[in-house]
């Protein structure tokens, strides 16, 4: 049996927290185990270099991002004498250059791998792609009018609500909910002003933060939505999103990112939703106007969206993946 070091960001399993990078390594971890490594798990909360120092030489140790790029040069320092496998969320700027060229590196989105590639120049046979995987579900019922709308991610400035409550104070005049799933406590006052700018387009009665939730109360909040709505500025992939198309419900989001990856669809047509500029409420507004007076393009969003669940990723093959890529490192030839 085959031991891995992973070495995670604390509060990995905080159900305050549940992050889609937490969930990310939650499941590679269960699902290594599963595949006959020997997990040997870890928080780091800026002792790296300690950590790394207790693990024996020759160990493969898969690294967070988070952890990992935080302090880059502890790393390096030990990428002579450990196999490193670095796991990137999201394409980190600025000062991990060197460990990246030294690690093998997974990533999450193919978008993720070729921004690394273009802009690091990094050997493409030791940057591999592991897309988050999703679970089976049954597809949403959905509504008549398709009005119960649903947005998910922690509430920052990075996922633009925002902007998405400016859309919808456009489309005031049409009957919609919408359920804001999040960790409600990362950006003082944020919520604060957000509920503000609602109560002031006179639609704050429309709109509800849940704060964040776990399985199964996430289940069921996607159950009782018809469409996820994001204007997120910024994505790597947006689990959000398959996780939405795995439960059969159209997305209409900024096409950031790994965000057009995600989502699937060739073109226009085939699409399980709409794609929108990022910080455009006029554009956000105007497509969510379609969806909510057009029962056709409700129609046609659900049918793809209840067809790409069917090609999403499952976690075991996420696992799999993630795998060749610590084999890799163990033989040497990373």
């Amino acid at each position: 049996m085959t031991t891995v070091h992973v070495l995670m960001p604390p509060g990995v399993a905080d159900p305050r927290r549940p992050s889609g990078g937490n969930r990310y390594d939650r499941r590679v971890c269960e699902g290594l185990e599963a595949l006959g490594w020997r997990v040997r798990e870890q928080a780091v909360d800026g002792a790296l270099a300690s950590a790394l120092s207790r693990i024996a030489d020759g160990e493969v140790v898969l690294v967070d991002g988070l952890v990992g790029c935080a302090t880059p040069d502890a790393l390096v320092a030990e990428a002579d004498r450990l196999r490193l496998v670095l796991l990137l969320h999201m394409p980190f700027d600025g000062g991990a250059a060197e460990l990246l060229r030294r690690a093998v590196v997974v990533t999450t989105s193919s978008w993720t791998r070729g921004h690394l590639l273009a802009r690091d120049g990094l050997d493409p046979g030791r940057v591999h792609v592991a897309e988050p995987g999703v679970d089976a579900a049954p597809a949403a019922p959905g509504t008549p009018d398709g009005g119960r709308l649903l947005c998910v991610g922690a509430i920052t400035t990075a996922k633009g609500h925002e902007v998405l409550l400016a859309a919808l104070a456009r489309v005031a005049d049409l009957p919609w909910s919408l359920r804001v799933v999040g960790a409600l406590d990362l950006e003082t006052g944020l919520v604060d002003r957000l509920r503000a700018q609602a109560a002031g387009d006179g639609i704050g009665d429309r709109v509800r933060f849940t704060g964040p939730l776990t399985e199964p109360d996430l289940d069921e909040a996607y159950a009782g939505s018809d469409l996820l709505v994001s204007a997120s500025r910024a994505e790597s992939y947006g689990m959000v999103v398959t996780e939405a198309l795995a439960h059969g419900i159209p997305v209409v989001a900024a096409g950031v990112g790994g965000v057009p990856e995600a989502l699937g669809g060739a073109d226009a047509a085939t699409r399980p939703g709409a794609l929108v500029p990022a910080d455009d409420p006029d554009a956000l507004a105007g497509v969510l106007r379609r969806w909510l007076t057009e029962p056709g393009t409700r129609d046609r969003w659900r049918s793809a969206a209840r067809l790409r669940a069917g090609s999403l990723p499952r976690w075991s093959t996420t696992t799999a993946r993630v795998a060749e890529a610590l084999a890799q490192a163990r033989s040497g030839s990373g």
